[in-house]
């Protein structure tokens, strides 16, 4: 007996007929970190314990009583309608609230504040808010990836200005300021500086104020690592500056410190002009968040500051064991004071015989630990590698062991 609807043939493609992508996708670059996290699968697949130091994916879980507020309220049929894309008014209200205690930053909930998909898509937003072709932005160098790339499908065009000094960086953000013909419309800042680490302390903020107002460009901070500092410092917010809200709006995410990574519960705040213009993309684009998921950021926001600096020292305990093991391997290398990353130089001879890419590479191949390449943070990465503080510290001591037998073989 026959079936009586055999099996369809697979779908096939006329090949005549082409599909003619967006120049802006034409234009992105391949992404450098994609055989290193395929060669990673593989591997694992193939039984290998891999490490994976490569993505700054946050694997601790959230507090109980945010996850217990999350189902209590998903439970409410009345929460699962759509939602306004500038966010509830209690949470923004809770937003503003923790501004003023922890930077005396006063912010209008109603129209100085907005609640994003992860700060990441209220970023990428924003560039099409404030950008389009023919515009420049001042891009922080090395990058990361969202903010170059941000701007590219903007169909904007980026200056790099490197990050490591931050005095040299306000003086380049003059000098280019002076000379570029129109001048940027747009500078991006993202301290604590994710993949380099570098800090600023709030004398920064004040001369990056009046250099906007002097030249007439905006500011868009990403203030992603407010929640993870270490040693005693705290990151500063670029709204405390005298003047900033005239010019610039902040964004900020509970992912790291509250550990809602895969939540996407991201804020910007500041400059109602520009806050407007981020609304008026979203509305075009999305809802808003999933109440549920907003009501339960409350309730983070308002009874878990203990959990989130309980979090930071997980990730300075961290830091010590990475840092301390791979300087007795013979690696120059600095304590972060913030952020959840170390930014380790290549070590001699290595750093000689290879770039990044083929450095990272080699740890993976041979001794089962992924980075990410500095390269893949544009052309000032080069000769580094990142590595994220998302294992524990007996699995980072393991690491540590694994590249020093991958070195020594060499």
């Amino acid at each position: 007996m026959t079936d009586e609807h055999p099996p369809a043939e697979p779908l096939r493609h006329d090949r005549r007929f082409s599909i003619a992508v967006a120049d802006r996708v034409r234009r992105l670059p391949p992404y450098l970190f994609a055989q290193i996290n395929q060669l990673m699968y593989q591997k694992r697949r193939s039984g290998d314990d891999v490490i994976d130091l490569g993505m700054g994916n946050p694997s601790d879980p959230p507090q109980d009583v945010v996850v217990d507020k999350l189902a209590e309220a998903a439970r409410d049929p009345k929460n699962h309608g759509y939602v306004e894309s500038q966010g509830i008014l209690s949470l923004r209200r809770e937003v503003a609230a923790k501004y003023l205690k922890t930077y005396g930053v006063r912010l209008d909930p109603h129209g100085e504040l907005a609640v994003c998909l992860g700060s990441k898509e209220g970023f990428s937003h924003i560039c099409l808010a404030l950008l389009g072709p023919g515009d420049t932005a001042i891009v922080p160098s090395p990058c990361y990836p969202a903010h170059l790339y941000g701007v590219a499908l903007a169909a904007a065009n980026s200056i790099l200005l490197e990050v490591f000094d931050t005095e040299k960086l306000l003086s380049n953000v003059a000098y280019t300021c002076q000379h570029l013909v129109p001048r940027p419309k747009v500078l991006i800042v993202n301290f604590p500086h994710n993949p380099s680490t570098t800090v600023v302390e709030p004398e920064f903020y004040v001369e990056l104020v009046k250099l906007a107002k002097q030249y007439g460009f905006m500011v868009v901070s990403d203030l992603a690592y407010a929640d993870v500092t270490f040693d005693g410092y705290r990151a500063p917010s670029f709204l405390a500056a005298p003047g900033a809200i005239d010019v610039g709006v902040e964004f900020t995410t509970m992912s790291k410190g509250y550990k809602l990574a895969g939540w996407r519960v991201g804020f910007c705040a500041g400059n109602a002009e520009m806050v407007r213009a981020l609304l008026t993309i979203k509305g075009y684009y999305d809802y808003g968040l999933f109440r549920p998921i907003q009501i339960a950021a409350i309730m983070a926001l308002r009874h878990t500051d203990a959990a989130v600096e309980s979090q930071a020292a997980a990730y300075e305990g961290r830091r010590n064991v990475l840092c301390d093991g791979l300087r007795r391997l013979g690696c120059p290398i600095e304590r972060p004071k913030a952020t959840m990353f170390v930014w380790a130089k290549i070590p001699e001879p290595w750093a000689s015989q290879m770039n990044s890419f083929d450095f990272a590479m080699k740890l993976l191949k041979e001794g089962d630990v992924a980075v990410s390449p500095g390269a893949g943070f544009g052309p000032a990465g080069e000769g580094f590698v990142r590595m994220a503080l998302v294992e524990n510290e007996n699995r980072l001591r393991q690491a540590v062991r694994q590249i020093g037998r991958c070195l020594a073989k060499s």
